[in-house]
């Protein structure tokens, strides 16, 4: 798959946007933990999680739940292996 081809196989493209990224405005703890529990389901049987994964790991990205992962869990792998 060349790069970027796999977005087209993701399960997130569509309507998902919702889930996958924070609103715009605030959202309760419990709010969240649904949201992103939900986004992370769909991950979870997605064929290209692999690939999602290493992409928002290599682009250092900030936002939004990507190859199963939340902002936290990358902030998480990336203080893990910066202490290593």
């Amino acid at each position: 798959m060349s790069s970027g081809d796999w977005q087209l196989q993701a399960l997130c493209r569509g309507n998902h946007a919702h889930l996958f990224f924070p609103p715009s405005t605030f959202e309760r703890k419990d709010d969240r933990e649904r949201r992103e529990a939900r986004a992370k389901a769909i991950c979870n049987v997605c064929p290209v999680l692999k690939e999602c994964a290493e992409y928002a790991l290599t682009i250092r990205e900030p936002f939004g739940i990507w190859g199963g992962m939340t902002e936290a869990d990358r902030k998480e792998l990336f203080a893990a292996s910066a202490a290593s």
